[in-house]
């Protein structure tokens, strides 16, 4: 199973396996109630798993439990949030 860690100061989400990162996104913070996904990657070995929606879902949790609003500019990110009607109450609009 894989599991999200959050670095904060590295200011990112990743996923391991076996030592090495199999998953990240990376964020900036704009402001203490803003931040912003600027990168995410899936190593080719370890797409098509769903590990970059358990980044996403992991750093909206996080923004809701910190009242904070991101601001998707990754195109991964803008894409699951235009999708994925859920998210809506920690997007930045």
């Amino acid at each position: 199973m894989h599991i999200v860690e959050h670095e904060t100061a590295n200011k990112r989400f990743l996923i391991h396996d076996n030592g090495d990162i199999a998953a990240v996104m990376t964020y900036v913070i704009s402001s203490p109630e803003l931040y912003i996904i600027d990168h995410t990657l899936v190593e080719n070995a370890y797409r098509g798993q769903g590990l970059g929606d358990k980044l996403l879902k992991a750093m909206v949790e996080y923004a809701r439990e910190n009242s904070i609003k991101i601001l998707p500019l990754c195109p991964f990110a803008k894409g699951r949030f235009d999708r994925i009607p859920e998210y809506a109450d920690v997007l930045n609009k």
